[in-house]
Parts: structure tokens; C-alpha cells; sequence
């Protein structure tokens, strides 16, 4: 059973209108592979009948979710990119207290765009708590957004494997880890007053002004860009910026770049940008 190349397009033409995600021909055996299991949930027996299916309008409704679960790649780590967290707590963070731009407003705003399964926007929480700590009157909010209705599920759950863990210093862990009482798990979860500074949502990038209302101190959107082509990694920032306060930042992937945008954003370290004025 094979995905033939006419239903390969219909869907990798939807995938591009809804989500902005470009699927090249060489891309057809994975998405292949991905959707197997679909079929099997769902007792078909050829991608011609999940095409029809979800172009139909039950289909419409029940399986999209379904499918963009599938086409989306959820590859995070925590501390990834640890050199982001040393320009955040040194750098960054003094520098917008002192801003004169945020108005007054208490509370340092953060969104984790393209969450995954949370472990960036739980670095974070680890990190600005321990900067609360050192820090009068500091507090703050995370935004952490993804596509992916079933990475969400185990972003808000919390729990690890212990080998995910490894990359978070002992002290850390020690602060903001919770052990299984069960002895013989490998599993911990991040503890309560953590999980509560996170708000999880799901948001698609091709939605207008993403549907938010908010404008952010930080935004963190790394290693995401790489799925888009270039119009849409542009639209997609100039997004970001119109949901960025003067003076904030954009982080971004180890392997993206700004180069030939045509953004009010200044480069201040290896992929992390200022918002001017």
C-alpha cells in the first residue's frame, strides 16, 4: 500500500495552505509512514479513502486535528541551546526591567512559540523563577502554544523519563523536580508551583495575528522556522514583532537566520534579536 503521488499533493498542498508547512516530493515516504497508523485507527485500507475522507466535511471536522498531529516534528530538549538561558538571566532580563517601554507593567511576559512537549517552556520557568529569587519584585507569565493537540496533552501532564532530565543541572532538580513514589519508576514530574506558571494553548502560526492579545517581553520560537520557506518565515516574523514590545527579544533556532528580512529587529548575540526603537 503506497501514497500515490496525486493524493501525496492534494495533501501536501492542504498541509501548506493550513499550516504553512512545506512538504517537497521527497517528503512523500514520510508522510507515508506517519499516516499508516491512521489508517489503521481509522479501518481504511488505502490513502486514496483517508484522502476522501478528509476532504469530506465529517472528515473535515473529526481528522484534521488528527492529521496535523502527524505532520508536525516535535524534536526539543531541556536547556537546549543553553547559551540562550546565559544571555536571558545576564543580558536580556536587566535590560528590560529597565526599560522605560513596558509601561510600568509587572509582570515579565514570555511565550514559548512552538512548545512541543514543554521542556523549553519549563527551562524557562526554572530559570526565571531562580532569577525571582535574586530579583525584588520580579514576577512572570508563560505563553507556551504549539499546533500539536497531542504534544500539548503531555506538555500539561508533566512528566519525563529521567533520561530527558539529564541536561538540567542537579541543583535545579533538586528545586523543581518531584520524584515517583513509586521506587522502581523512572519517571518524575515537574512540581505544582512550576507547572502553574506555564499556560499551555494550542495556536497555528497561519492564524491571523495568531489570535492573541497579548504583547511579550521575550519570544522564544527556536528551531521552528526551519519547516517554513522563506515568505512565510518572513510573515511569520513580522507577526512575531507586532506581539513584541520595543526593546524585547526573539530567539531564535541554532540554524536560522534574519539575513534579507526586512524587520525592526537588531541582532544582539548569535540568533537572538532586539525589537528597535
Amino acid at each position: 500500500m503506497k501514497l500515490a503521488n496525486q493524493d501525496f499533493k492534494r495533501l501536501s498542498s492542504f498541509i501548506y495552505s493550513e499550516l504553512g508547512i512545506k512538504l517537497p516530493d521527497s517528503k512523500n515516504t514520510m508522510l507515508e509512514s506517519r499516516l499508516a497508523k491512521r489508517l489503521r485507527v481509522l479501518g481504511m485500507s488505502s490513502y486514496s479513502d483517508y484522502c476522501d475522507y478528509v476532504f469530506s466535511d465529517q472528515g473535515q471536522q473529526d481528522e484534521l486535528i488528527h492529521l496535523f498531529d502527524v505532520v508536525t516534528t516535535n524534536k526539543t530538549d531541556f536547556f537546549r541551546e543553553p547559551t540562550h538561558f546565559d544571555f536571558l538571566t545576564r543580558t536580556a532580563l536587566p535590560e528590560i526591567i529597565n526599560s522605560n517601554a513596558r509601561g510600568g507593567r509587572k509582570k515579565l511576559k514570555v511565550w514559548s512559540a512552538g512548545c512541543s512537549t514543554g521542556e523549553e517552556p519549563y527551562t524557562l520557568g526554572m530559570v526565571l523563577s531562580d532569577y525571582a529569587l535574586a530579583t525584588r519584585n520580579f514576577g512572570f507569565e508563560i505563553l507556551a502554544t504549539d499546533i500539536s493537540t497531542r504534544v500539548l496533552e503531555m506538555a500539561r501532564r508533566a512528566v519525563y523519563a529521567r533520561d530527558r532530565i539529564d541536561p538540567i543541572p542537579a541543583d535545579v532538580r533538586k528545586k523543581y523536580l518531584l520524584k515517583s513514589r513509586d521506587k522502581k519508576s523512572d519517571l518524575v514530574r515537574i512540581c505544582p508551583e512550576l507547572r502553574t506558571r506555564v499556560c499551555f494553548g494550542r495556536l497555528n502560526f497561519m492564524d491571523r495575528e495568531f489570535g492573541l492579545q497579548e504583547v511579550m517581553d521575550i519570544i522564544f520560537c527556536r528551531n521552528v522556522l526551519i519547516y517554513f520557506d522563506r515568505n512565510t518565515q518572513e510573515t511569520l516574523l513580522r507577526k512575531f514583532c507586532r506581539h513584541l514590545l520595543p526593546g524585547g527579544f526573539v530567539f531564535l533556532g541554532h540554524s536560522e537566520s534574519i539575513h534579507g528580512y526586512d524587520l525592526p529587529l537588531v541582532q544582539v548575540a548569535p540568533t537572538v534579536y532586539r525589537k528597535a526603537g
